[in-house]
């Protein structure tokens, strides 16, 4: 108990990461209506678009990518932690509220292997694990994005052109193998790349975040009388946060 205390203490943002409890409960609820009727989502460039198996590896790597960039924060940067954090949080809840409203996805994908391969295996299962459902717009895309615009805003990797090469080039591979893999249609990922546009703006570009401090520690001095304790929570939180 004294250990999580002292966890606690020196990372007061761990709060944070209860969001994936709901992200997941919200996430599987939604797969479990995947056999309910949904809106097919199709446009004609996918038909050109090959299937290609080798595009599984960088859709596998999204997953380390983006837990690589979070604990990475986590641990070693706690303002751009919660830049990072706002942006995964704000277009992962609006995709899950978009699916709740609007099931969709679509039957792209291939009746069947005429080859057999390592790849190969690693798609089926990918197949078995991730149905074809709830995938506007792509959170694969969206999160990638967001992966690249932490690292491209960071100071320790802003000035390190082969590691910020490096995550450009697994960002772009990442978006392109949910198409390959017929894991999204193209629709999706203009989509997923719109919002995450959107989004860089919004947390890095606009200023929008310190704007939200300058308020909120505003109100809190104005109203310190109400409650002093939680008011200088609040100011801390908010110090901690930036917004």
């Amino acid at each position: 108990m004294k250990k999580y205390q002292t966890f606690l203490k020196e990372y007061p943002h761990a709060w944070t990461i209860l969001y994936f409890v709901v992200y997941l409960s919200w996430f599987f609820w939604l797969e479990g209506r995947a056999n309910l009727p949904y809106h097919v989502i199709h446009f004609p460039l996918d038909d050109l678009i090959p299937f290609c198996e080798y595009f599984v590896i960088p859709y596998f790597l999204w997953f380390v990518y983006i837990a690589a960039v979070f604990v990475w924060l986590f641990f070693k940067d706690r303002d751009n932690f919660y830049r990072y954090a706002i942006f995964l949080y704000v277009g992962m809840t609006l995709f899950l509220v978009v699916s709740t409203f609007y099931p969709n996805g679509h039957l792209l994908r291939p009746a069947g292997f005429t080859r057999d391969n390592i790849f190969i295996r690693m798609v089926c299962f990918l197949y078995w694990a991730d149905t074809s459902t709830n995938i506007l717009p792509s959170i694969h895309v969206f999160n990638s994005i967001a992966a690249h615009m932490a690292i491209v805003h960071l100071p320790d990797f802003r000035y390190k052109k082969w590691t910020v090469r490096c995550s450009s080039i697994l960002c772009v591979s990442i978006i392109l193998s949910t198409m390959f893999l017929k894991q999204h249609s193209c629709v999706d990922v203009i989509l997923g790349i719109a919002l995450g546009a959107a989004m860089n703006q919004f947390v890095y570009e606009s200023g929008c975040l310190v704007k939200a401090h300058d308020f909120v520690g505003k109100f809190v001095c104005d109203h310190r009388y109400l409650s002093p304790a939680f008011a200088r929570k609040i100011h801390s939180t908010a110090k901690d946060a930036e917004v």
